[in-house]
């Protein structure tokens, strides 16, 4: 005679839930650990939330990409020299439900900015609004106006 022992139906799915459990509980965990660094992409602490700027300029060229949509806009300084500054927007899917598509800036248009510029001091910052001189604006465009 043997030893065997049978396992009966209902031990086995017994273990099943805290095997699930452990499961879940590991891919939860996974999943969390992935998205740290979409977390850390998307962080807006290069940018100055404590300044803002207003700068016009003419319009060099609109990158619509992703992850983010650039406008690149022309400013001329107090020097009389130019400096090219980009301003950061959302992507493409989002700038689309807002009625922005490719073609919404085009090389040559006037426009002013409002920005909250880098922290670094490099010309570039984060896009709050802007309108252009045919009267387009986008986010944040009160009390802004082209100048001629």
């Amino acid at each position: 005679m043997t030893n065997q022992k049978q396992s009966s139906p209902s031990s086995c799915t017994a273990d099943r839930p805290a095997r699930s459990g452990k499961r879940r509980l590991a891919v939860a965990g996974l999943a969390a650990f992935a998205a740290l660094p979409v977390l850390a992409h998307h962080s807006g602490a290069m940018f100055d939330e404590r300044v803002t700027l207003e700068l016009s300029g003419t319009v060099s060229h609109f990158d619509y990409v992703n992850p983010h949509s650039w406008l690149y806009v022309n400013v001329e300084n107090e020097d009389g020299t130019v400096t090219e500054w980009g301003f950061e927007l959302d992507a493409p899917p989002r700038l689309r439900r807002v009625g922005i598509s490719p073609n919404f800036w085009r090389e040559g248009d006037r426009v002013t900015v409002r920005t909250r510029p880098l922290k670094d001091g490099r010309p570039a910052g984060l896009l709050v609004g802007a309108i252009s001189d045919q009267g387009k604006a986008f986010g944040n465009a009160n009390g802004l106006s082209v100048d001629e």
